[in-house]
């Protein structure tokens, strides 16, 4: 793997989870610096993953995964700039914490970065598990196309890939869980081109009960500020 990679994983009470999906990142993009951005985790998130080597840049409380992903790629782009230059382009791979074993298949993203198919790729899973009703995703791909005329299928996949460039165009994320959608929009209306990847990947899904619920609420709340700030 070219030393210009450098992967960002968010994550909030991940302990049981974490190990794997580092594991797996450090097999799929080997020698890539790997930064954990977590958002006051209260289990041993942060410890399992410095065991694991990556770079933990800590909120000591929640802030939302919008805010402690930006302290992270802050942090992320500090190292860039000074391993490879300002003026080389590195590519930056964003994932979540959940994704255990299946994050070995995202090097896919970074590949088409590379070959110049899009400036920003974003992982559609290829298969759905669990969730609820839809509307967190229905209203997020309605707000991203209202916004900025981008049609897509994976509107909040937390699973991307985008060239330094791109990176410095869509910071600070939005707040929360709004972060992908206003990512989107930010990277698109700054002229960037955008790319979903099919991939076959795992994440812990939420079910149809009251915390599941309450996080989707989250995401469709977040995604409302993210869409009401880009007037």
């Amino acid at each position: 793997m070219a030393p210009d990679t450098y992967v960002i994983v968010t994550a909030h009470n991940e302990a049981d989870r974490i190990g794997a999906t580092l594991a797996a990142l450090a097999s799929a993009f080997p020698g890539a610096p790997v930064f954990l951005a977590d958002d006051g985790s209260t289990d041993a998130t942060p410890e399992t993953a410095l065991l694991a080597g990556a770079g933990v840049v800590r909120s000591e409380r929640v802030i939302g995964k919008g805010g402690a992903a930006t302290m992270a790629a802050r942090n992320a782009l500090s190292h860039a700039r000074i391993e490879a230059g300002e003026e080389q382009e590195a590519v930056f791979v964003l994932c979540d914490a959940d994704l255990g074993g299946s994050a070995r298949e995202l090097p896919a993203l970074a590949e088409a970065i590379r070959r110049g198919d899009a400036d920003i790729a974003v992982a559609a899973f290829s298969a759905r598990v669990g969730g609820g009703f839809g509307l967190a995703r229905a209203f997020a791909r309605w707000a991203i196309q209202r916004r900025c005329g981008l049609e897509t299928s994976a509107p909040i996949s937390g699973q991307r890939a985008l060239r330094s460039s791109v990176l410095e165009d869509v910071l600070p994320f939005a707040h929360g869980f709004g972060m992908e959608v206003g990512m989107t929009i930010d990277a698109v209306r700054a002229g960037h081109r955008l790319v979903e990847v099919e991939l076959d990947l795992s994440h812990r899904a939420t079910r149809r009960t009251p915390a599941g619920f309450v996080h989707r609420a989250g995401q469709l709340v977040d995604s409302l500020r993210a869409y009401l700030a880009r007037r």
